[in-house]
């Protein structure tokens, strides 16, 4: 006996409907519902797509049900595993289920789209309903109305790969065709039917002859296949003897298929890590390695042969990057090893892209999936091995509902699937440094470079000593005097400056105006190659002006320094080289980023100048300078994390020289140069910074030693806010314990974004049984809040908490 009812999660993102509903499941549709379709079905007065989350034979409610309406998939869009996991996400992050299970598809998918169906088998159905619906092409749309038999015959042909589903977005994204060609049909292929001198016509006839081809080519491939040009196929078509039809093709996320290469040779500390990494792939063990290696150690040779093992054994491997467009080498040398195994997965593809990946990765037709962040929700199955390069970065944890962290939702895949999890870094997260010491990770150590290639020196520079009228403000005597060095040896630098555009801010000398947002409390950036001044909270621009508004003085000055300032004094300064710039606006176009590291790769230019995002993951062994011209950015941040996150960074850029045969340098220009952070990251020591950050946070009580979670408060009224968070604050503070510790509210550092108030709370405690509950009821009362048009989000483990 068939389930009756259906349990439906529906699309709507409130605390009320956050729960599955109870369906009738009518005859029709009892072949068709199982759970992770999506179906639509009557909320109220609106029809609304839903997730079918369970089956049962008796329903909770004991009124007459609804029926299901209509079933949008031919096989469900998210198995058991992935429909669990949604679950779990949603209750460990205080989001909505819908929320979690949406974040978990490919855009095309939720967006209002149009489906097709694309006959893929090369004979197409012999009678009946079938043969009439592809009759004149292979690509058809999505019928409107199918009985029950026509969409089992539908859900039978995808099974069999006769017929595949596409999802074509309005206004955001196409099916990508090209043009193809297919024998006309009846046409008799005599030498007649070309002209006896067209010689390269004549040799397609020839080939159509004697190795006819079934189905559908594009014309590229049939042309190359009778070794003649596509003008030739062209003509054919107009003769008559082939017929032009189109086919759907797969996009290339990358445009690019590097040569294949083979295993590397391991040296003793890496083969004693891969060793312990593919046991644990062998026996099926869900334990966490932490794999803590300095900068050109070889992580990277070790991950692939550990993803081999897997393969090896029928299983498949999920390795996260930070962000896949600063880290293009790490995703071009998992291709260059496994090729079409591998399929990618990030914010830069397109949706249709996205799609067209993620339909690979749910057939098996990819192996491997290397994504960022969301790409921890790929739909593998049997997964060997799940690998966090730089596990440390905070992009991994996602700033808005769900706000879940990648890592410790492949450590619950990890357990479901019974398969290892490698996080890899050379300067990893305290918290995961932390665990490794108590026993909860296993720690395995690269201690050495590659053949024993040294890391380089570094040479702090004391900035306060930079002064006089001669001396350019952003560069010391002694970072010019390397650059100009390196250029004279014709090598290559990095200098990095965690601060785009051209000046922080533009200032009337006169009376003393700052030119500021009108939506946010903070200052304008000036962009000088734009002619505009923008926020990078909210995203206002207007032109920078000629005249004062206040005293209409023209004495207009910017003050501060970005990369757009820092290219122009350093084109002055060194007037021969040629400088990359690499920031959130250089590379804002598709593509942007690869084409700037394909250029400096390729020896196009000679310094690349950019923020920290050319710090992570980047292999170029002609570098052997690095200069960071500012390391402070990050330590006047209000954030217990502002000297982990300094250390980070600068161990990880001084890790970009000397990585080939050259030895390099780097020099680090700073106005605190005593601070723990700088001096031990010059040194490379990882441990003694450990060390001694550990000591602070557990005097501050903070993480790894204390949980925290941050609560927002934001209103369009500042009074509001204050009120609401105050009341928030005094319900939550009767569920903790003593030894729990709230700070604020307080107004947020910048309180005012695009006319909200933000407040915020932060609590710190080590277990409180009653704080989880106290949270669900705080979400589920914020509803009430809406009126007032007062929002609510909580963060657990919050990376920022400015």
């Amino acid at each position: 006996m068939m389930a009756q009812t259906a349990q439906v999660i529906v699309d709507v993102a409130t605390r009320q409907t956050d729960q599955p509903y109870d369906y009738a499941i009518p005859e029709t549709l009892a072949d068709q519902v199982e759970p992770g379709v999506r179906v639509i079905v009557p909320f109220g007065r609106r029809k609304l797509q839903g997730f079918v989350v369970g089956l049962s034979d008796t329903a909770a409610f004991d009124g007459k049900l609804k029926a299901i309406e209509q079933v949008l998939d031919l096989t469900p869009v998210l198995d058991p595993e992935l429909l669990a996991l949604s679950k779990w996400v949603a209750t460990t992050t205080f989001s909505f289920w819908i929320a979690t299970m949406q974040t978990m598809l490919p855009a095309a998918m939720r967006a209002k789209y149009d489906r097709t169906l694309t006959w893929t088998a090369d004979e197409k159905p012999a009678d009946g309903w079938g043969q009439a619906l592809f009759r004149h092409a292979r690509t058809v749309p999505y019928p409107d109305t199918l009985t029950a038999a026509q969409t089992r015959q539908l859900r039978a042909w995808v099974k069999a790969d006769q017929l595949t589903v596409d999802y074509i977005v309005h206004n955001r994204a196409k099916a990508k065709t090209q043009k193809a060609v297919k024998l006309a049909p009846g046409k008799a292929l005599t030498s007649a039917a070309a002209p006896k001198n067209a010689k390269a016509q004549q040799k397609l006839l020839t080939g159509l002859q004697t190795k006819p081809f079934t189905g559908v080519l594009t014309q590229p491939v049939a042309a190359a296949r009778y070794g003649v040009s596509v003008a030739t196929v062209r003509l054919a078509e107009k003769a008559g003897w082939l017929q032009s039809t189109t086919v759907n093709i797969r996009r290339n996320p990358l445009a690019i298929r590097p040569e294949r290469d083979q295993p590397k040779r391991l040296t003793a500390d890496q083969q004693q890590a891969a060793d312990q990494f593919v046991a644990a792939v062998a026996a099926k063990t869900p334990q966490t390695f932490l794999l803590e290696g300095v900068t050109g150690s070889g992580k990277t040779e070790v991950y692939l042969q550990t993803i081999q093992a897997a393969l090896d054994d029928g299983r498949t491997a999920l390795m996260l990057v930070p962000e896949i467009a600063l880290t293009p080498q790490m995703v071009h040398r998992v291709l260059a090893r496994f090729g079409d195994a591998v399929a990618v997965l990030h914010s830069g593809l397109s949706d249709g892209e996205k799609f067209d990946e993620w339909r690979r990765i749910q057939r098996g037709e990819a192996r491997i999936v290397v994504g960022a962040r969301s790409a921890v929700f790929a739909p593998l199955a049997n997964i060997g091995v799940i690998i966090i390069d730089e596990e440390h970065e905070t992009s991994y944890k996602q700033d808005e509902a769900p706000r879940y962290h990648a890592r410790n939702v492949a450590l619950h895949r990890a357990k479901t699937f019974h398969c290892p999890v490698i996080l890899g870094s050379a300067t990893p997260s305290l918290e995961s440094r932390a665990r490794a010491e108590k026993g909860v990770y296993t720690l395995v150590r690269l201690p050495e470079r590659i053949n024993d290639r040294p890391l380089p020196p570094v040479h702090i520079i004391d900035m306060r000593k930079n002064s006089g009228a001669r001396v350019q403000p952003d560069f010391s005597p002694e970072l010019v005097a390397a650059l100009e060095n390196t250029l004279a040896k014709h090598e290559q630098s990095v200098l990095l400056l965690n601060r785009r555009g051209y000046s922080a801010q533009a200032m009337c000398r006169n009376c003393g105006w700052i030119a500021r947002c009108p939506n946010c409390d903070i200052s304008l950036t000036v962009h000088r190659a734009a002619r505009k001044l923008v926020c990078h909270y909210c995203g206002h621009e207007e032109p920078i002006p000629t005249r004062c508004p206040v005293c209409n003085s023209d004495k207009i000055r910017f003050f501060g320094t970005g990369t757009e300032k820092v290219e122009d004094t350093l084109q002055k300064i060194l007037p021969t080289a040629r400088i990359l710039r690499m920031d959130a606006d250089s590379t804002r176009k598709k593509g942007g980023h690869a084409r700037i590291l394909n250029a400096f790769g390729k020896g196009q230019a000679d310094i690349l100048l950019g923020t920290q995002m050319i710090a992570k993951g980047l292999d170029f062994p002609t570098v052997t300078l690095v200069g960071v011209i500012n390391a402070d950015t990050a330590l006047g941040m209000p954030d217990f994390r502002a000297s982990e996150r300094t250390f980070q960074l600068l161990t990880q850029v001084a890790g970009r020289a000397g990585r080939g045969s050259k030895p390099g340098s780097v020099i680090i220009q700073t106005y605190n140069p005593d601070h723990y952070a700088i001096q031990l990251a010059a040194r490379q020591d990882y441990e003694g910074f450990f060390r001694r950050e550990m000591r602070l946070r557990h005097q501050g009580k903070y993480p790894p030693y204390y949980y925290t979670v941050l609560l927002t408060i934001s209103a369009p009224s500042e009074t509001v806010t204050a009120q609401e968070s105050y009341r928030i604050a005094g319900d939550l503070k009767p569920l903790l314990s003593q030894t729990a510790i709230v700070l604020g509210p307080t107004p947020r550092s910048i309180t005012r974004i695009n006319n909200r108030y933000y407040y915020q709370i932060l609590v710190k405690f080590k277990k409180e049984p009653a704080l989880g509950r106290g949270l669900h009821n705080l979400l589920t009362n914020s509803q009430a809040l809406l009126k007032n048009k007062v929002q609510v989000a909580i963060d657990f483990e919050p990376q920022q908490i400015m």
